[in-house]
């Protein structure tokens, strides 16, 4: 438990996009968990037919296979108490012709929050697969034997956990400074923004606990009611100590104020049933909740009986999944934060984990009313920012495959701010403002959630979207009134990157099936309903940037910040790595665990690889076939070497990022992980780019007329294999998020991307990725002892690669 807090102090800090010039609003976040140690990942063939498991027929359905496959694994372990379900986000990927299926866990009816296995199927074999089921003894619904121990609060543990955390906190805090460099009083900044999350903490065995006498005293506190444990969650997530403590001081009142409601069903149906809560302080939709199970280390529920707790290494503890209702599905959704959280459902309702999800073919007819595209003056792809080079009028070059009806188009039905009469006869709305099926971009001054209504650029009767961008020096108390005046040409920049991107990774993978974001998915696959709320120069903040990503059929929101370390302000909307990066929050999340689950990208390695993927993208497309070094964010932050530590680079003096690094302090949070892993993935690339050389544009080739996708110059003859170094790595690292399990650490993501290549190449680059992921510390060698929830452990580096290499 104590890791667990801790963890939560650490993700508090570090989730924030962090800028060491000027002021920096700290967003409060926590992601935290228990470390399952049964969960591996199988990419050997030798490791899936250990049991005598055969491939079947190429012709075999996958599902089939998937079924027979997961029917021997848990080989004597299903029961009519515990049984699994495979998930409707499973998904034949049509680039790959791999399968990817996604199973749940079941006991007594109920999902195993944490418990998923990853199948990936390709002609009737098993190519690789991930779980992390729980393997212990079925628990009873009825009469539990630790019902009524774990209505006592875990004393014990209370008692050295201030001093343990104050330990951490001066090291953690100048840990933040270390991570980029800078003055005393940049530390000292820092460590003033630490404390009340600190102070919190300190305060467990109040803030985490109402008083035993308090939720014994209450009828409420009986796990039918599951508005005290909403509460408790609220304590603690909420950035408002006065929230906190009004809840705290008026129970009661609150309690009451908070209205239940079911969600019945017509017909039978095997959905979750939810219950909506109504009235939640601080928060900004009505709560949805459901009961589950997690598995929570034996450790964990210490006050239990010893007979219990001794013989599981794991035990189930019965929660309340706690999630907000926002366009009919899972989140807890606050003004800065998208909460998945686990509690437990009785007395002192202990949080077990948290996932914050913002993260600091059919034949298609085309529109009835044929249009010409649009043209955008914009910084092009290409051009990271402002000091890169100039703009020019680009057009909308949408690609066929990916954005069918271009970028200004979406069904009538489909579209969120039409509420007048569909015109007759018509499907189609084409749009002159920079609303369409991949994104909906608008100025958020006001810092809020609406964004109906928020101001549009609109275009002239010829399509273009041409505003002038020409920031004058002022003097600072009038440098935001000077960014809005250019909020036209912010707008529509960040409409034009972010069509690209979606675009981009379109033609790359993350397509419907995948999760991917639009409100019209044209009959294939996915669910709809999630173009990205893409909001420019949002008031809730300055220097940050950040995305949410809930499951697929919502919508992601994306919010850009104006950077007050130059006057005139810099916009961070014109700084393309940052909007890719935030970008690519929604890609990995999504792809990581199967489009229906967002919480495989929630803390430690798993969630540093979630920032790192976003480096590595950002930096990916703005290089060029002459080597450079490329920071992070460095136009934005006024700062030439950027917002990371290193720049990333081939030359280990300018960027000594290894495995081993991660064992360093100021390496808890995940941007810092995130810096070490998109530095391998650059290594990787690189070595790639060496042996089958770069190609300047990362865009497949648009498709012909009948649909087909001509050679060129971009894939090997008669496949859809990338010729170059930098446009296969794209590749091979999608590939890989599809194929590694949820809550991957390096090792799994390093062995998918490696499984990626040989199901892509026939494995002609193994010793080319293992010899770069080698170069980093990340061989066959490296290992870790003591892994803990939020990255901690004690690492050794690894330089070897495989006998072969």
């Amino acid at each position: 438990m104590r890791c667990l807090l801790i963890a939560s102090l650490l993700a508090g800090l570090a989730a924030a996009h962090v800028n060491p010039n000027g002021p920096v609003k700290l967003r409060k976040s926590l992601g935290f968990g228990p470390i399952n140690p049964n969960a591996a990942y199988y990419s050997n063939p030798y490791q899936i037919t250990t049991n005598g498991f055969l491939p079947h027929n190429e012709d075999a359905d996958p599902m089939d296979v998937a079924q027979a496959f997961i029917e021997d694994v848990l080989r004597g372990q299903l029961s009519q108490s515990m049984t699994f379900k495979i998930r409707p986000d499973s998904y034949t990927d049509s680039q790959t012709g791999i399968t990817h299926v996604y199973v749940r866990q079941m006991v007594n009816g109920l999902e195993v929050a944490d418990a998923n296995m990853n199948i990936n199927i390709k002609d009737g074999r098993v190519l690789s697969y991930g779980n992390s089921f729980f393997r212990g003894t079925t628990p009873s619904m009825m009469g539990n034997p630790w019902v009524a121990a774990s209505r006592h609060p875990h004393r014990e543990y209370c008692e050295d956990l201030t001093e343990e955390l104050v330990k951490h906190h001066s090291s953690f805090a100048q840990s933040v400074g270390d991570q980029v460099p800078m003055g005393n009083d940049r530390v000292a900044e820092y460590q003033r923004h630490a404390a009340p999350l600190v102070h919190l903490h300190e305060s467990y065995c109040q803030y985490h606990e109402l008083p035993y006498e308090m939720a014994e005293s209450k009828p409420s506190a009986d796990s039918a009611d599951l508005r005290p444990a909403l509460l408790q969650f609220m304590i603690a997530a909420t950035p408002n100590t006065e929230v906190a403590d009004g809840i705290l001081g008026k129970y009661d009142e609150h309690l009451e104020k908070m209205t239940v409601s079911s969600s019945p069903h017509f017909a039978p149906t095997d959905a979750i049933n939810h219950m909506f809560v109504d009235n939640v302080p601080d928060t900004v939709n009505p709560v949805k909740a459901h009961l589950a199970y997690v598995q929570v280390p034996a450790k964990m529920v210490k006050p239990l009986s010893s007979t219990l707790s001794g013989r599981l290494v794991f035990t189930l503890f019965l929660i309340l999944k706690l999630l907000a209702n926002h366009y009919r599905q899972f989140e807890v959704e606050m003004q800065d934060n998208w909460y998945e959280a686990s509690v437990s459902a009785v007395a002192p309702h202990r949080i077990i984990s948290v996932v914050d999800w913002a993260s600091d073919s059919a034949p298609i007819p085309p529109p009835e009313t044929p249009k010409a595209p649009a043209t955008y003056n914009v910084f092009p792809w290409g051009i990271n920012d402002p000091q890169d080079g100039e703009r020019s009028i680009m057009k909308e070059n949408f690609d066929s495959l990916a954005s069918p009806i271009g970028w200004h188009s979406l069904p009538y039905e489909n579209d969120p701010s039409w509420n007048g009469l569909k015109p007759k006869g018509e499907f189609y709305r084409n749009t002159t403002t920079t609303w369409g099926n991949n994104v909906f971009a608008q100025e958020n001054w006001e810092g809020q959630n609406s964004y109906l209504t928020n101001l549009r650029p609109e275009a002239d009767k010829d399509m273009a979207f041409d505003f002038k961008y020409k920031p004058k020096d002022t003097d600072k108390g009038d440098a935001k009134d000077e960014a809005y005046s250019y909020i036209n040409a912010t707008v529509s920049q960040l409409f034009y990157t972010s069509n690209l991107v979606h675009d981009l990774y379109y033609r790359y993978g993350f397509d419907e099936v995948a999760g991917n974001f639009q409100q019209h998915n044209f009959d294939r696959g996915g669910r709809e309903g999630d173009a990205v709320i893409a909001n420019a120069q949002d008031g809730s903040g300055f220097n940050n940037a950040n995305f949410m990503t809930p499951p697929d059929g919502q919508n992601g929101r994306m919010r850009m910040y104006l950077w007050n370390t130059a006057i005139p302000y810099r916009d961070g909307d014109f700084e393309a790595g940052i909007v890719i990066h935030e970008l690519s929050h929604g890609l990995s999340t999504r792809l990581t665990g199967g489009p229906l689950n967002s919480g495989c990208l929630g803390w430690g390695e798993s969630g540093g690889m979630g920032e790192g993927w976003g480096d590595f993208l950002a930096t990916t497309i703005r290089s060029t076939k002459k080597y450079s070094d490329y920071p992070m964010g460095a136009w934005a932050a006024n700062r030439e070497t950027g917002i990371r530590n290193y720049p990333y680079s081939l030359n280990d003096t300018i960027n000594p990022s290894t495995y081993k690094t991660l064992d360093k302090p100021g390496y808890w949070g995940v941007h810092a992980i995130g810096e070490v892993w998109a530095e391998m993935l650059w290594i990787v690339s690189q070595r790639l780019i060496a042996e089958h050389g770069f190609r300047e544009d990362l865009f497949p080739p648009l498709p012909l007329e009948n649909g087909t996708v001509p050679e060129g110059d971009f894939y090997r003859p008669s496949t859809v294999i990338p010729k170059h170094g930098n446009t296969l790595s794209v590749q091979l690292v999608l590939n890989g998020m599809k194929l590694q399990p949820c809550q991957p650490s390096f090792f799994d993501a390093r062995d998918a991307i490696i499984l990626a290549d040989e199901q892509l190449t026939g494995g002609e680059n193994f010793c080319t990725l293992w010899k770069a992921f080698s170069e980093r510390g990340l061989g066959t060698d490296a290992t870790i002892i003591g892994r803990t929830p939020w990255g901690g452990g004690v690492r050794t580096d690894g330089f070897a690669a495989p006998a072969k290499c």
